[in-house]
């Protein structure tokens, strides 16, 4: 699935060191690779303890992970959207994305000069905020002036549908809110999908720290939590510079130990790359055999034919039937065969919603 998280943010927040810690992360045991497809778009492993521990009991030839997408966009500045720096391109970029990672810098550090003056995460973030609402708002005027006259004669029903959802988002845009905030009807979502609107994607937002506060936050961190409290949006604590350590290590060994010194149980990156997964509302289920166990990215709610199409189209068009066994029966019992024997594989047909960690085969016939 070619589906994209943005790293966003003001310059030197911290986000391009991000971007290359991601390109060295070491998301499982095994060395899998970082894959840079331009300078500043990147495919990194999603890490899962699930993928080794299933690897451990099979003993595949070969383990493959999901994978996500992560883009590095250019740094932002105020007037971006009206083509103020890299703005269009920026914008452009964003637009690409299912979500976005909101780099916010949240450390004091006299060494490294702030664009602005001063720290303040809570004002960085209202200046891309605005930046985005701005562009998402002449968008939605250039639209709505095509459908307001077929509206108000009400003759048209789907005008006067595509009219009343774009006014809520202007509502929304006008008032300084983001699109997200417009509470939309979900059936009213088709009739502003081809806006592509920046503000109505999911948002991450990544508050970079000093070592110090890597566990427990501070009064910036706090300042965040409070401005996003009535948003839709998570929030994720990282400490960049410390990350750019780990990153630098050679061997899996070395950062378990650097870890361990920190007393923290896996690396920040590793939590970035689960957040944005979770973020874009996917999730995996696993396929397990002699030659290869390998996790496959779904989105969450997909029925069984649908994620037997992940892994070719022609077993969705031939799906009969999908054998199915929960992950944690698998890890207790022990093998397919262990499972099998104790009545734990079930047979599950068209309508099965599959659940994040089935491990599965599918039956099929083109």
């Amino acid at each position: 699935m070619a589906l994209k998280c943005g790293i966003v943010g003001l310059p030197n927040v911290g986000k391009s060191t991000l971007f290359n810690c991601l390109s060295n992360a070491q998301a499982q045991a095994a060395n899998f690779p970082f894959c840079t497809i331009d300078p500043n778009v990147g495919t990194t492993t999603v890490p899962d303890e699930r993928l080794n521990k299933l690897s451990d009991l099979v003993k595949p030839q070969n383990i493959v992970p999901t994978t996500v997408e992560i883009v590095d966009i250019a740094g932002l500045v105020k007037g971006a959207s009206k083509g103020e720096g890299l703005g269009n391109k920026f914008l452009g970029n964003i637009r690409e994305c299912n979500a976005i990672l909101h780099v916010l810098r949240c450390f004091d550090d006299d060494n490294v000069v702030h664009v602005d003056g001063r720290v303040d995460p809570v004002r960085d973030k209202e200046i891309i905020d605005t930046e985005l609402q701005l562009k998402d708002l002449e968008s939605v005027e250039t639209k709505i002036k095509k459908f307001e006259k077929l509206a108000k004669a009400g003759s048209d029903k789907e005008a006067v549908k595509t009219f009343n959802a774009l006014s809520k988002v202007k509502t929304a845009l006008e008032s300084g809110q983001s699109a997200r905030a417009a509470q939309l009807e979900e059936n009213e979502l088709p009739y502003i999908a081809d806006l592509h609107l920046l503000t109505i994607k999911p948002v991450l937002y990544v508050c970079n720290v000093d070592e110090a506060s890597a566990k427990t936050g501070n009064k910036h961190v706090e300042a965040v939590k409070a401005a996003v409290r009535n948003e839709d949006a998570e929030i994720l604590i990282i400490t960049a510079q410390m990350e750019s350590e780990i990153a630098a290590l050679e061997t899996y060994e070395e950062k378990q130990m650097f870890l361990a010194e920190m007393g923290l149980d896996e690396p920040g990156v590793n939590k970035l790359i689960k957040a944005a997964y979770k973020l874009l509302k996917l999730e995996t289920y696993f396929t397990a055999g002699e030659k290869e166990v390998r996790a496959w990215t779904i989105t969450k709610g997909m029925k069984a034919p649908q994620a037997a199409g992940v892994i070719h189209t022609d077993f969705e068009k031939g799906f009969i039937k999908a054998e199915v066994i929960a992950y944690k029966d698998f890890i207790s019992l022990g093998s397919e065969s262990a499972c099998r024997d104790a009545g734990k594989l079930r047979i599950e047909g068209k309508e099965y919603v599959v659940n994040d960690g089935d491990v599965m085969h599918f039956r099929f016939n083109v």
